[in-house]
């Protein structure tokens, strides 16, 4: 994929911030990346099927490098302001790349444009965006990540699209490929915390705006308790799946990994609290020379907090870099 394999520097921890669960939620409790003032954003939005619309904040560094367009793409109670996205956005900027914050199907801004919501499974509204992407965009190259449930979103999506994509090549950070696996980690006693914290955060999501929830569905949405109780009453039934069990059957990312067919990173922490390193141990990296494993001792969910900045956006520019994509794009233009 890449010639010679890549090595990443290895990921140390930036003190206080050890262990995974305090990688975890620092996103949550210092916001230090949150301003992108130096490069205001430019409104996109993206019609759905529906009458549905997404919508998407560019931004632009001050000089063009030629460089590719980082889409970045949020996780699960997640938007295009989470701080994470924020603080990857910031980073790419500053290096010279033209970003796009996206918000899922009902996420943050889309909220009141939207009767329905993101779900693990709904790959076609990546297809809608990506292929709508304006051409002066996607000149030099179009760079997708996507992080947690946005990125087994991205992979599942990468999977269906083979080489008809129009991405030239995509990251995930701390992705969910086993969504039973997943959610069976999430409910551990360890992690109540979050569990409550998630499915407050859903319930939130849902009940913010419009939407095409019966009664029946409303009440089953405000007594559920569990993040499995919600995709079982809620988001299977509204989507076409038998229950909770069929959606993760089908919408898990780790049975697409094979069809991916342009460069993909594949980010990950052994002491993510949320998402079991196993499922990343699982996979065969040798049958898809398109997939490259960057799994790292520490960093948590979607954390990475290094003594030198975000682990994971130094790895991300390093392998967009190791691809040459600003040189394929002059030679296509040549």
């Amino acid at each position: 994929m890449t010639g010679t394999p890549l090595s990443f520097s290895p990921f140390r921890a930036r003190a206080p911030w050890f262990g995974g669960d305090l990688q975890t939620v620092r996103n949550h409790v210092l916001q230090d990346y949150a301003d992108l003032a130096s490069w205001p954003a430019e409104a996109f939005f993206f019609p759905m099927e529906n009458g549905d619309r997404l919508s998407a904040s560019l931004h632009m560094p001050e000089t063009d490098h030629g460089y590719p367009t980082i889409i970045l793409i949020h996780g699960f109670t997640g938007c295009a302001d989470s701080a994470y996205v924020l603080g990857s956005a910031r980073y790419f900027l500053e290096n010279g790349y033209p970003v796009m914050r996206l918000n899922l199907r009902g996420a943050g801004s889309t909220r009141s444009a939207c009767q329905e919501l993101y779900h693990a499974g709904r790959s076609d509204d990546y297809r809608r965006v990506i292929d709508d992407i304006p051409k002066r965009l996607s000149k030099n190259g179009l760079v997708a990540v996507g992080f947690s449930l946005g990125g087994s979103m991205l992979l599942k999506y990468l999977g269906e699209e083979g080489n008809s994509t129009p991405l030239d090549a995509a990251i995930s950070v701390s992705a969910p490929i086993d969504l039973s696996w997943a959610t069976q980690r999430i409910n551990a006693r360890r992690n109540w915390i979050y569990h409550r914290w998630l499915v407050a955060n859903t319930k939130r999501d849902w009940l913010a705006g419009p939407s095409i929830l019966d009664n029946n569905q409303l009440e089953s949405l405000q007594r559920s308790k569990t993040i499995y109780g919600l995709d079982d009453s809620v988001v299977a039934p509204l989507n076409g799946f038998a229950d909770a069990d069929d959606y993760y059957r089908q919408s898990s990312a780790a049975q697409f990994l094979g069809g991916i067919k342009i460069p993909t990173m594949l980010v990950h922490a052994t002491n993510d609290p949320w998402i079991p390193v196993e499922m990343y141990e699982q996979i065969d990296w040798a049958a898809n020379d398109c997939l490259l494993s960057a799994v790292t001792s520490g960093g948590g969910h979607v954390g990475f907090h290094g003594r030198d900045g975000r682990w994971h956006d130094r790895s991300t520019a390093q392998f967009i870099d190791s691809l040459n994509l600003e040189t394929k794009s002059r030679d296509a233009a040549d």
